[in-house]
């Protein structure tokens, strides 16, 4: 079952341990969904497409990402 998280900063610390990050963008809506696959679990933090591009700035830092 995937987790839901609604603050950035624990979204950072699920991503440290994340074998790889996904993004899909849902223009629609005008959202964007961020996804930290870990060997556990799945990691959802949902984030507007204006400040998509500062978060994916600070997540290549850390794990790699995969836009879908």
């Amino acid at each position: 079952m995937p987790i839901f998280i609604s603050s950035e900063d624990e979204f950072f610390e699920a991503a440290k341990r994340a074998v790889e990050c996904r993004v899909k963008r849902i223009e629609k809506k005008g959202i964007a969904k961020v996804k930290a696959r870990t060997k556990r679990y799945l990691y959802t933090y949902v984030v507007a497409l204006d400040k998509l591009d500062g978060l994916l700035n600070k997540l290549k830092n850390i794990c790699t990402v995969k836009e879908l």
